[in-house]
């Protein structure tokens, strides 16, 4: 399937249509899809419809088996072209086969497979994310969809923490964690990435500094604990302080997600006027 541009992209599809549940390819796209020790094993992600492939293709990862089907639109066919000539092997497969595999109640078509991103943590950081035992893969999702558009320069994600690769989170990150480099440490390796540099703040609900009368400019790494618990004992061991989101209304705490979305771009608001 490679130098798909230099023939017409039908001539590069002459292999059978894939019509079986059974098929060896439509079980390792199940596995990967199900299960994360298929995906930690292998080193793969499953990117479903044209908008999430195309940001895979943009962030640069490498593309492995690539299942498509008769719906798929002209705008996916372009993403399709792409694929083929990065070196993905292709499969057509019967349309209502491919909407068994996915999460939608009708697939737009098209779902690759990735090899994981591989972006290194940067040598120097001043603005840093750490997740510590977020256990929901959409509320990961999105705190990484907001830790990408806020600048967040890595994300580091403490033991207990979801995987990001997992369907629900990329579907919810919309192509963060192709941008973001993402790296799964211990306490003590979160610890020495970020000393003595950064000052360490754990996003805790009615306890500690006001986060509009924290100084955030200084270089940090904000802390978000887990929706049910919090942060973890190891977490609250780690950090310099706690930071609040001042809630004059009833509620006793925020989604996570939420919360350290307001708190990153509240970072980003002071870093913006000082």
């Amino acid at each position: 399937m490679k130098n798909l541009e230099d023939q017409p992209f039908r001539s590069k599809i002459s292999h059978l249509m894939i019509t079986s549940a059974h098929n060896a390819k439509i079980q390792q796209v199940r596995d990967v899809l199900g299960h994360r020790p298929a995906r930690d094993e292998a080193r793969v992600l499953a990117a479903e419809g044209v908008r999430l492939v195309e940001e895979a293709l943009a962030g640069g990862l490498h593309p492995g088996l690539v299942l498509y089907s008769a719906v798929l639109s002209e705008r996916g066919r372009v993403a399709l072209e792409k694929l083929g000539a990065a070196g993905a092997e292709i499969e057509e497969v019967f349309p209502k086969l491919l909407d068994s595999l996915s999460a939608t109640e009708t697939s737009q078509g098209l779902l690759a497979l990735f090899h994981w991103p591989e972006k290194p943590l940067p040598t120097k950081a001043d603005f840093v994310l750490v997740v510590d035992q977020v256990r929901d893969p959409g509320n990961l999702g999105t705190l990484l969809r907001s830790a990408a558009a806020a600048g967040v320069q890595a994300v580091l994600l403490a033991p207990g923490t979801t995987d990001p690769y997992a369907p629900k989170a990329l579907r919810a990150g919309m192509g963060a964690q192709f941008r973001l480099p993402l790296l799964a440490l211990d306490w003590q390796q979160i610890q020495d990435f970020c000393r003595p540099g950064l000052k360490m703040y754990l996003a805790e609900a009615g306890s500690g500094d006001a986060c509009w009368q924290l100084d955030l400019r200084q270089p940090l790494a904000l802390v978000v604990g887990g929706e049910a618990e919090g942060a973890t004992q190891d977490a609250r061991q780690a950090v310099d302080g706690l930071v609040m989101i001042p809630m004059p209304g009833e509620s006793e705490s925020l989604n996570a997600a939420i919360a350290a979305s307001i708190l990153l771009f509240e970072i980003v608001r002071q870093r913006s006027t000082s």
